[in-house]
């Protein structure tokens, strides 16, 4: 079964993948040609991640890399991966405990120098940019995008700020799985 949630005009595709029917499915398949950049109906074990990431979910680097078996770097560059070896490894990562919100604000409180629910964005830029998996400044940006005050500061806790609470997961979760 395939959901849509919008968190501010950003819509995240949700994969159940017990549930995934001819439509759900279809739609993967689709969004799996448009990383084929040979033709032969495949991508490369380097876009898997990519594609996964295009598809709702959001895996760490390193559990792509044991999903594919550890690969070699020149495996991931010159290997490829057909759409039917590809959902199963959906199912994989869909099934990978991912953190609470809790989770996602305690360790945002490590960066709360003044206890009050808010980080300095400058800071998590930062943070984002060489910590953990590292974000591209474009990355960052876009994630980060209307969330900073006119102080420069993010609440995280999404009291009195501009983000709505259903946003918060989301941030939180982009945020903080690559630190974590």
């Amino acid at each position: 079964m395939l959901a849509c949630v919008d968190y501010s005009g950003v819509s995240i595709l949700m994969f159940n993948p017990s549930r995934a029917g001819g439509e759900v499915r279809a739609h993967f398949k689709e969004a799996f040609g448009l990383f084929d950049r040979v033709g032969d109906s495949m991508i490369g074990y380097n876009q898997v991640a990519d594609v996964m990431r295009a598809l709702g979910q959001n895996p760490q680097n390193k559990e792509v890399a044991v999903i594919l078996g550890k690969p070699s770097p020149d495996d991931m560059a010159n290997k490829r991966l057909a759409f039917a070896d590809f959902m199963p490894m959906m199912e994989k990562v869909d099934k990978i405990v991912k953190g609470t919100l809790d989770d996602y604000v305690e360790g945002l409180r490590v960066f709360d120098k003044e206890g009050n629910g808010t980080v300095m964005g400058a800071e998590l830029r930062i943070v984002l940019g060489t910590l953990g998996e590292k974000m591209s400044e474009a990355e960052i940006d876009s994630l980060l995008i209307g969330q900073e005050d006119e102080n420069g500061s993010i609440n995280y806790e999404g009291k009195s700020c501009s983000t709505s609470k259903e946003q918060i997961p989301w941030i939180l979760h982009r945020s903080c799985h690559r630190l974590f």
